[in-house]
């Protein structure tokens, strides 16, 4: 039996809640891999890093492992960033 990740399968159905209208989605100017995504996201939520690690539940010291290339962002985080992005109403509850 294969195991699923809750976190993953919860972040995927809010991810298909927050995205049923394709007009808000965002588009990817390059081929999209886990660091070129997360490089969009991250500057188009607008936070600062703090704020953006806070929101993530990860430290500031991860989010500048993944701005640096070093450590790539996991899908289940990934998910996470692109509905921080997609409502930023989520990001502001998850910084309080």
């Amino acid at each position: 039996m294969e195991y699923k990740d809750p976190m993953f399968e919860l972040l995927s159905s809010l991810e298909q809640i927050v995205f049923k209208d394709d007009s808000k989605s965002f588009t990817l100017t390059q081929k999209p891999t886990a660091f070129t995504e997360f490089e969009q996201l991250r500057k188009g939520s607008g936070l600062k890093v703090e704020d953006f690690a806070r929101a993530m539940g990860v430290s500031v010291a991860m989010v500048q492992e993944w701005e640096s290339r070093r450590e790539k962002p996991s899908p289940t985080e990934l998910r996470l960033m692109r509905l921080l992005q997609a409502n930023p109403v989520i990001s502001q509850q998850l910084i309080e």
